[in-house]
């Protein structure tokens, strides 16, 4: 059964507690927006499903109500009570644990494809996911609800104006979209930013292949600058040989070059064209 506002209501008092603004906190409280994302989210009883953040759980019924296998990640050791009496009779598995620290590896089977489906904490979410797609190879798809400029970023491509260092990171390894605008008004407390829904779609291999540690080197170098051009705030790093050795216009500004571009100026460099 999903959560009503009028449920969670009840679960919190009963349980003695209030969302947390340290843990940015904001619980979903309308069936029709957990079944809207459970929708998109493209989940049946052959999926296996990770969720960071249950809260109380109004996401993870539904989930669980399709018969897939659900795990739910939850830092919040106060939530564990409410939890054991919302979705765990449900045959979901609940793990407490941090999301930035615990082992991902004992966590989820290495040998089964994974679908993270959550409402992300919003102080946390662009490190989480980064952080997902660059160790955690068996989650091949995430839908995540984010603050909205949080997803913009994630989704933007080259020239767009959100387009930026996590942009670039998340294009290594994925694809990215906004599937749906979420409104305030269906979380308990009502947070003061907008809210939306990424898709993110893991590639079968990263789009370049050059050193990734060396490639975000150049990124985060250019865009520390980013209202300069590329040969003045990458003089350090890059010659003019290198730029022209990768066909980038040193005369850009970070914001043009897409991931496929960053590949090849970071190539040059490497090689020391």
């Amino acid at each position: 059964m999903t959560l009503t506002r009028r449920d969670i209501t009840e679960l919190l008092a009963r349980h003695g507690l209030e969302p947390s603004r340290a843990l940015g906190q904001n619980f979903l409280a309308d069936p029709n927006t957990v079944r809207r994302i459970v929708r998109l989210a493209c989940i049946d009883a052959s999926s296996n499903v990770v969720e960071i953040g249950p809260g109380v759980g109004s996401l993870t019924t539904e989930l669980a109500a399709t018969g897939a296998n659900v795990v739910a990640v939850e830092l919040d050791r106060h939530l564990l009570p409410v939890l054991a009496e919302t979705v765990e009779p449900l045959g979901v598995r609940v793990v407490h644990g941090d999301a930035l620290e615990i082992d991902w590896g004992q966590v989820l089977s290495a040998d089964k494809q994974w679908h993270l489906v959550a409402n992300l904490p919003y102080n946390v979410a662009t490190t989480i996911v980064l952080d997902l797609l660059d160790d955690v190879p068996q989650i091949e798809t995430m839908l995540v609800m984010v603050q909205r400029e949080v997803g913009e970023r994630l989704a933007a491509s080259a020239g767009d104006r959100a387009y930026g260092i996590p942009s670039v990171k998340l294009s290594l390894w994925a694809t990215a979209s906004i599937a749906a605008r979420i409104p305030a008004t269906v979380f308990i407390p009502q947070p003061r930013v907008e809210s939306v829904m990424v898709r993110i779609e893991r590639r079968s291999a990263p789009v370049v292949s050059v050193d990734h540690d060396s490639l975000m080197d150049l990124v985060r170098t250019a865009f520390g600058q980013r209202r300069k051009m590329l040969r003045r705030s990458l003089s350090s790093k890059v010659t003019t040989e290198q730029f022209e050795a990768a066909g980038v216009d040193p005369s850009e500004r970070p914001e043009r070059l897409d991931v496929v571009q960053w590949g090849a100026l970071t190539a040059a460099v490497l090689a020391g064209a």
